[in-house]
């Protein structure tokens, strides 16, 4: 199975799981930083697919950027950027309440995500 369609699967799956996710009932450590763990999977998984051939220190890098990015958005308050927020797709692309524990999260999150794909890159050169 190449790259891009591994991401590809992993998408397929982790799109509709970090959909349902606040509807689990689940303990509050679980639900809140479980649901960011989802989101940056999906990013990373999303980047791989777009770019596959990239070194998954590149994927990583770009992952640990744009999740960050993301984030300190929260901190930037303009009338149509807080409508959008307000819609289903803006609270699931974008969130709404800045947190640096989210932004650790994301980033313990691409940490784990980099070693796996790491090995699975090494082990499979031919992608």
């Amino acid at each position: 199975m190449t790259r891009r369609t591994q991401s590809i699967a992993i998408l397929a799956v982790t799109i509709p799981v970090g959909i349902l996710w606040r509807d689990l009932h689940l303990p509050f450590f679980a639900w809140k930083y479980g649901g960011s763990a989802l989101w940056t999977v999906a990013l990373y998984c999303f980047l791989a697919a777009l770019a596959p051939r990239l070194r998954p220190a590149t994927i990583a890098l770009l992952s640990l950027l744009l999740s960050a990015l993301v984030e300190l958005s929260r901190l930037v308050h303009q009338p149509m950027l807080n409508a959008f927020r307000e819609t289903i797709a803006g609270k699931l692309l974008l969130g709404r309440i800045f947190s640096l524990k989210d932004i650790a999260a994301y980033w313990l999150t691409v940490a784990v995500l980099f070693f796996i794909d790491r090995s699975l890159v090494s082990s499979n050169p031919a992608q």
